[in-house]
């Protein structure tokens, strides 16, 4: 069966969560493994608040990202990164938590007689998704020179086409993020 497209997933759901008093069954059975393998690149012994300059990219609605878009992000951003820029900061802000389900239904000849229907259809464990909020910072790029500005600017472009939802880039200087969430309209 083919996979299904991410738009039947694309609005966000409440959280596929396990909670027990006891620790052993806090999880989810099968849950898949999160493909998303690194959050933060480039030189991480300096602290985000002494680089010079910034890029984010900002959700304008809420929407659930898949954990396979945001490694394809990662590994894009991170090979121009380290191809031109060579100094920089990249950090991934938001982490594949959710566990998706599907709940697969067989279509065709003589479905009636094979499939259950709507019977027992919480679904199974599919995927991870990461829920990404209004207004909330999906990646950020530090760096310190200026005549970066405009490669910064084309690849958070390129992750803007990649993620699926709508955002907004901000680049300049690095300031407080509360200063620079209060001007996305």
């Amino acid at each position: 069966m083919a996979k299904r497209p991410w738009r039947i997933f694309k609005e966000i759901e409440r959280p596929y969560t396990r909670f027990s008093y006891s620790k052993s069954y806090n999880k989810i059975p099968g849950a898949p493994v999160s493909k998303l393998r690194m959050q933060i690149m480039g030189i991480t012994n300096i602290p985000k608040d002494q680089w010079k300059y910034v890029g984010h990219l900002i959700a304008l609605h809420n929407v659930q990202v898949s954990d396979y878009s945001l490694e394809s992000v990662r590994t894009n951003i991170l090979k121009y990164l380290e191809g031109e820029v060579k100094e920089f900061l990249f950090i991934v802000r938001k982490y594949p938590h959710h566990v998706v389900r599907e709940h697969a239904l067989v279509y065709g000849a003589g479905a009636d007689r094979i499939s259950q229907g709507m019977r027992h259809a919480f679904g199974r464990p599919y995927t991870r998704a990461a829920q990404v909020y209004y207004k909330d910072i999906v990646l950020s790029i530090y760096y310190n020179k200026p005549e970066f500005t405009n490669r910064i600017s084309f690849y958070l472009d390129v992750a803007r086409k990649k993620l699926s939802g709508k955002y907004k880039k901000y680049i300049g200087e690095n300031k407080p993020e509360e200063v620079i969430l209060s001007s996305v309209v």
